[in-house]
């Protein structure tokens, strides 16, 4: 099929023809107020990533195998986290454009305090949740669940363990990543402002190093390590802090490339058909397996979360090239169907708390019941309703507001 030229239409303008472009309805417009100064890709994605973890968070339903993490290696976590180092390169670098200087310093830090209290006050929340399922609704299995049972067992040691983060519910474990990697962010900018290479390389071999000596932050009281381990995770937010630094000064730091391209597209598919064909996946563990019993470490070879192995990287890293390269997606941003998750991921941090705390209720709600389309539908969407309508509220709010200072 012959596709239509800019220049083609407007001939046919011309001439008083009718061309296929006069069939089709044009998509109407994000609201210049959601649209001002923003990428609206980048906000687009995040709602979506929400969206996906909101899903996956409320294990169980059957809406769980139409998120990301079935049709790939990486999931909705790796966007968040690169995405997370996009908005940092954006919203901090200028302020370090001349050095190291306090308010700068400052103002990422005060991001970091924010997420904290919420980190906090999600945390409390979800205690209380599944306090009041055991107490008043008869599921005290709840309380064996998401890391939960600490509580009881060693009382004293999970009340040092939350407030540092050493103790992590499940389910509530990328907040503390985030925080974590954002304490370190005015270094990273600075590094990153004037070697970009230098520090991506450092960063790739502090990814190598977590792997190979199995570095982490210490869980308190239980053994083992965070769930996100800082020291991996920190290579997919530095990515996105490159790339978001090159954004904020009007350039691209990963360069489209033809040849990239069609690669990255090639190992899309490839992994797709992994994902979904189970005689492929079972050839491409075989190969994997090989290349272990040959010594290849598990974090080049495996599936691993907690240390970010290279097929989840790799996977993640490649998809993010592909969508940033399509002149469709930036088009389909720019169009009011977007707005839904244009809105979620604009308020994502108060949208994120919400749909966590809201997870964990509706885990109780299904504790003990099977998949049902109609009710696990139902559950999901009141609950994304309540995210999308918490948004709505804080954009107006804050339009409101604007509106009132130019008054």
């Amino acid at each position: 099929m012959r596709t239509l030229s800019a220049a083609s239409t407007t001939r046919a303008a011309e001439s008083g023809e009718t061309t296929l472009a006069d069939y089709i309805p044009a998509a109407p417009a994000v609201p210049a107020a959601l649209a001002a100064g923003r990428d609206l890709r980048l906000d687009m994605f995040r709602g979506l990533a929400l969206v996906m973890i909101f899903v996956n968070h409320v294990p169980g339903t059957v809406y769980e195998r139409l998120t990301s993490r079935n049709f790939g290696f990486s999931d909705a976590a790796e966007a968040f986290v690169l995405m997370s180092g996009i908005a940092a390169g954006l919203a901090y670098s200028h302020g370090f454009a001349n050095g190291l200087n306090w308010p700068a310093v400052a103002k990422v830090w005060a991001r970091a305090r924010q997420l904290y209290l919420v980190q906090i006050t999600i945390t409390l929340l979800a205690l209380a949740v599944f306090a009041a399922a055991a107490l008043w609704f008869d599921r005290p299995e709840i309380l064996a669940k998401n890391n939960v049972a600490a509580l009881f067992q060693k009382p004293l040691s999970v009340m040092i363990g939350i407030p540092t983060m050493l103790h992590q519910l499940g389910y509530f474990n990328i907040l503390p990543l985030y925080i974590t990697l954002l304490l370190v962010t005015p270094v990273l900018i600075l590094v990153g402002l004037r070697r970009p290479w230098l520090l991506l390389g450092l960063s790739v071999a502090l990814w190598i190093a977590a792997g190979q000596f199995r570095l982490n932050l210490p869980n308190f009281p239980n053994p083992g390590g965070w769930f996100f381990n800082p020291f991996s995770w920190q290579v997919l937010f530095v990515v996105g802090l490159l790339a978001g630094v090159a954004m904020k000064q009007g350039r691209t730091f990963f360069a489209y490339n033809a040849t990239l391209f069609w690669v990255a597209v090639g190992y899309l598919v490839l992994v797709l058909i992994w994902a979904r064909v189970p005689a492929t996946a079972d050839i491409g563990w075989a190969a994997l397996n090989g290349l272990r019993k040959l010594g290849a470490p598990f974090y080049l070879v495996g599936f691993d979360k907690t240390f970010l192995s290279l097929p989840r990287l790799s996977h993640i890293l490649a998809l993010a090239y592909v969508l940033a390269s399509l002149g469709s997606i930036k088009a389909f941003a720019g169009t009011a169907y977007a707005q839904p998750l244009i809105l979620m991921g604009r308020y994502g941090l108060p949208v994120f708390a919400t749909g966590s705390v809201l997870s964990m209720v509706l885990q109780t709600v299904r504790s003990g019941t099977t998949a049902n389309p109609l009710s696990d539908g139902m559950i999901l969407a009141g609950g994304l309703a309540a995210q999308l309508a918490l948004a709505w509220c804080l954009f107006k709010t804050n339009e409101m507001r604007a509106a009132g200072q130019k008054a």
